[in-house]
């Protein structure tokens, strides 16, 4: 099964941040959204922050390891990180991403 993970970030980590991930293999392919506005409550008030947003596709039994991982390479103490399985999509991409956030690497293009 496939599992999506979000990620937000300051916009010039963001690319660092994906090929990181992406080249470990935790993840087939992440996309980038460059630029969300957030608002949130952090160390009791609102604050207001122009980020990326990160969209990682990955096999969902690699989210612990993904989730550990971005933790270590993210520059927030406490970085957003939310896993959203996948109830269907096309089984061919479905397949690709899978096969290929493996460690041994996996489908060709």
């Amino acid at each position: 099964m496939l599992t999506i993970v979000l990620s937000t970030g300051p916009a010039d980590a963001a690319p660092d941040i994906a090929k990181q991930i992406v080249t470990e293999r935790l993840a087939a392919c992440c996309n980038i959204v460059p630029k969300v506005e957030s608002y949130y409550w952090w160390e009791g008030q609102v604050t207001h922050d122009a980020e990326s947003l990160l969209i990682f596709k990955t096999p969902t039994e690699r989210v612990p390891e993904l989730t550990r991982r971005l933790q270590e390479v993210h520059p927030y103490s406490v970085p957003e990180i939310l896993a959203l399985e996948v109830a269907s999509g096309l089984e061919a991409y479905l397949s690709w991403a899978c096969a290929e956030a493996r460690p041994q690497g996996g489908a060709q293009a």
